[in-house]
């Protein structure tokens, strides 16, 4: 029983089953996170963790704390029944009671694709990148991986403060010089779903999923050689910081990762002293003063960590975009330039294009019959989709069979196709998913193919009365043009929560990756299928966010002193929106161009963000101003900042104003005349020199005006501009437009994206 890896395209929705659980047995116990006014705590306690324990005491003796946590949050987690809530929300310094939520958990080629491979000699795996640890929140590892090979290793880093921790099937010789740290967190997910059954999952940071593993080595795995999947995208495999350590915090499950667990590990990880974390989960936006995610980020951004999470597999949907708290990299995804062809062969001499993972050597070198699976179901149900045990095994035998999408897992359709006897499987996209294709290790030989071509494939079934085909594969292919585009999955803004902020913050590679595995499950999740592999291939911002991890961990190394806001600053600044013919990237799901709605800032280019030459920093109390700005109560800021804090009343707090490296401006009145004012702070990390500024823009009816125009820098110097939006009150002829400002000294480009929006 694995099905989770099936259904990896779907990863990232967020799943507050908690509120399935009804609150009539008034007996009944549900998980809660409880934020603490810690700066109330009397002077009689030593210690927070003993008042906290005393508050919950004063609501019940029976009831016990799950988690107390020390960095993440000022609280702790408990299970509570509905009088023991009311009671508990009802003591002093009690700031606020929120329910545990159940989230989802939404490479050989990556390297040389992002140019990695022309600075690998700068950055050996025994040379300062060696001293950055990147935590990852997920699945926990499979540590046999080489991609875990310490070869080469100096001591562990004396500023490390972790460990690894035992468990079933998991021992502390399975951390080395370069797994440094594996913790498991379950108190949450059991408080839920009951005790873990270990028949299933092992009660240890050992992954036996393979998300973890997968998202670990993508982001610092060492090289590994001949790495590869079923012979497909055969190279070496290494991580974006292959020299950077490894600690790895288990927070999800077989079914679920719970937040109370995740904020034990987000506690855990500032303790232990990561540099960077990556959460390649997420959940629907909510209030920042609701999202313990983004709570938890806050404190790890404070203690100097980068936070890097997915933006979501929602798109193409507008708004769908997660993780949207300034104070988190959010990460959205593109495709590489690699595909696995395998084109469909028909008999009346055509051939349409599709994808797999999968081999074709038990396909007949000639044609065979095809047919459809809704001419096949079982009673003439004529249903097309391949669920399981709908097809007639004396229709199904020795042929081909045709699959619509939806209803089932794509690689249960092909178990279902091969348990009925069938030789072969093409998917057909449903209509939403459009054409863009996806490539899948299918247990029998089989392809995917676009919506429309799928129509018309299922057109000459049902006009040939003997109709044949076969499948054609075709194994690696590079150089594929263009590339990247934006992936279709890949969740979109607007920001539904600020739409003065622009997210995603840029994109990253997260289509058909190949990355290490857990060889305790198959690369489809299905019990029937016996295959184990070392690496696997796989798709969403799960992996997309990983890459940008260890990136971040390649520039940290580097530049040590560096904060995580300019960090990312770089990696936002430098990034690309065009190809080399000068034409803009490309929209999956639309064939368009694609815009900063889609891309953020971008796609990602790690060479050119080593040297950004100026960046738009962040402080901490830059945030809490921005929070200022939202209208925040004090009570509200002390729930995210953990801290007292009081906005002065004689202070203008704007939220345009917070020193992001990307413009969002937003028009309240389409008629009428509006300017928009945003200032802005750059800070030379490069040579002594002069920028000067210029700005594109495709809204003919907004002037943008920026002052000064040039800006002369000496070394660390930190220089204020303002950048002013005006609006000619004629009505746009889109309620999108975009834009971008540039500064450049002649050699290096600072650029910031603008999009345009009209509250209609």
């Amino acid at each position: 029983m694995k099905p989770f890896v099936a259904t990896l395209f779907v990863i990232l929705v967020v799943c507050d089953v908690s509120l399935a659980r009804t609150e009539k047995n008034e007996n009944e116990k549900i998980t809660y996170i409880v934020h603490v006014a810690k700066s109330i705590m009397p002077t009689s306690f030593k210690h927070h963790s003993i008042w906290y324990k005393s508050i919950l005491k004063s609501v019940s003796n029976s009831t016990k704390m799950l988690y107390t946590y020390d960095n993440a949050i000022n609280g702790f987690s408990t299970s509570l029944t509905i009088k023991e809530l009311q009671l508990l929300k009802s003591q002093i310094g009690i700031l606020k009671v929120t329910r545990d939520k159940q989230y989802k958990l939404l490479t050989t080629r990556t390297p040389e694709f992002l140019g990695l491979d022309k600075i690998a000699s700068v950055f050996p795996t025994t040379n300062k990148s060696s001293d950055v640890v990147v935590g990852l929140l997920d699945t926990g590892v499979w540590p046999e991986s080489k991609s875990f090979d310490d070869t080469g290793y100096g001591p562990i880093p004396r500023s490390w403060k972790g460990k690894c921790e035992t468990g079933t099937n998991f021992a502390t010789s399975n951390c080395n010089k370069k797994l440094i740290g594996a913790r498991f967190y379950s108190k949450g997910i059991e408080a839920f779903t009951g005790s873990i059954d270990e028949t299933i999952q092992p009660r240890s940071p050992r992954d036996d999923i393979g998300h973890g593993t997968h998202t670990a080595s993508t982001a610092a795995g060492s090289p590994v050689s001949n790495a590869n999947l079923f012979g497909y995208a055969n190279g070496t495999a290494r991580g974006m910081a292959a020299g950077a350590r490894v600690a790895v915090y288990k927070v999800c499950w077989t079914v679920f990762c719970s937040i109370s667990d995740i904020l034990a590990a987000m506690d855990q990880a500032i303790a232990d002293n990561v540099n960077v974390l990556s959460l390649s989960l997420g959940g629907r936006s909510i209030d920042y003063k609701e999202d313990n995610l983004a709570i938890g980020a806050f404190a790890a951004m404070e203690h100097g960590i980068l936070v890097s999470c997915s933006a979501g597999n929602s798109g193409p949907n507008p708004l769908s975009v997660t993780n949207v708290a300034p104070w988190i990299t959010t990460v959205g995804a593109g495709t590489l330039d690699r595909d696995f062809p395998a084109y469909v062969s028909l008999g009346n001499g055509k051939k349409y294009p599709g994808v797999s993972l999968s081999k074709g050597n038990s396909l007949p070198d000639t044609h065979v019959t095809f047919i459809y699976a809704g001419n096949a179901s079982i009673n003439d149900q004529g249903i097309g989709t391949c669920i399981s045990g709908s097809l007639d095994p004396k229709k199904v035998s020795g042929k081909i069979v045709f699959c619509d999408g939806g209803g089932s897992s794509r690689t249960g359709k092909g178990n279902t196709v091969k348990s009925a006897g069938g030789l072969g499987m093409v998917l057909a996209n449903v209509e939403s998913d459009g054409e863009e294709l996806r490539a899948d290790a299918h247990i029998l030989p089989a392809t995917a193919v676009g919506f429309k071509d799928g129509e018309a494939i299922k057109k000459y079934i049902f006009s040939d009365p003997k109709p044949t085909g076969t499948i054609l594969f075709q194994g690696t292919k590079l150089g594929v043009e263009p590339s990247p585009i934006v992936a279709k999955f890949s969740s979109r803004g607007p920001n539904s929560l600020t739409p003065q902020i622009l997210k995603p913050d840029f994109i990253a590679p997260g289509v058909n990756i190949l990355a290490s595995y857990t060889r305790n499950t198959s690369p489809t999740g299905m019990d029937s299928d016996p295959r184990r592999v070392d690496f696997n291939i796989i798709s969403g911002t799960s992996m997309s966010c990983p890459h940008v991890s260890g990136l971040a961990a390649l520039i940290k190394s580097i530049h040590p002193n560096w904060s995580p806001a300019a960090i990312r600053s770089a990696l936002m600044t430098t990034t690309y929106t065009t190809y080399k013919n000068n034409q803009k990237l490309l929209d999956g799901a639309s064939n368009k161009p694609a815009t900063p709605f889609d891309f953020g800032a971008g796609h990602v280019d790690p060479v050119s963000a080593l040297n950004p030459g100026l960046v738009y920093d962040l402080t901490v109390d830059d945030y809490l101003s921005f929070l200022c700005a939202l209208n925040y109560s004090s009570n509200e800021i002390e729930m995210v900042a953990r801290r007292k804090y009081t906005c002065d009343p004689k202070k203008q707090y704007s939220v345009e104003n917070l020193n992001y490296p990307s413009f969002a401006v937003v028009f309240e009145d389409e008629h009428g005349v509006e300017e928009i004012k945003h200032t802005r702070t750059l800070t030379n990390v490069g040579v002594e020199g002069t920028y000067k500024v210029s700005v594109k823009s495709d809204a003919p009816s907004i002037k943008i005006s920026v002052e000064p125009e040039v800006l002369s820098f000496k070394k660390n110097e930190k220089k204020l501009y303002t950048i002013s939006f005006s609006s000619a009150g004629s009505k746009p002829n889109s309620t999108q437009s975009f834009g971008s400002v540039e500064w450049s000294n002649g050699k290096t480009i600072v650029r910031s994206p603008i999009a345009f929006s009209w509250k209609l």
